[in-house]
């Protein structure tokens, strides 16, 4: 990759992208290698973009907006017994659902 007359923006060559298309073993034409150039500078550019934006000071965050619990209060309620709960299995063992062998392990 190289940057503009500016140094600012990212920009990817047609050469780069032939060479990646190299190295993926993708067929691509001239037309195509001309329109994935333009697309990868783009998208490089926009995360040059991004990568402006964030800051040391400002703490990750897996949510943009501060929420608290948001989760139903965990509340003991009436539920099956494990003879209504097994009552329509096909194979039961030792009150548990028993399920066909899949790594043939013993």
């Amino acid at each position: 990759m190289s940057a503009d007359s500016q140094g600012a923006k990212p920009t990817i060559s047609r050469d780069e992208v032939a060479h990646l298309a190299k190295l993926s073993r993708l067929a691509l034409s001239d037309d195509e290698l001309d329109h994935y150039a333009t697309q990868l500078d783009s998208i490089l550019a926009h995360v040059a973009q991004v990568a402006e934006v964030a800051a040391d000071d400002v703490p990750p965050t897996a949510h943009p907006v501060p929420l608290a619990n948001v989760l139903r209060p965990d509340v003991v309620a009436p539920s099956l017994t494990p003879e209504q709960a097994l009552s329509g299995a096909p194979a039961v063992e030792q009150d548990r659902f028993a399920v066909p062998q899949i790594l043939g392990e013993e």
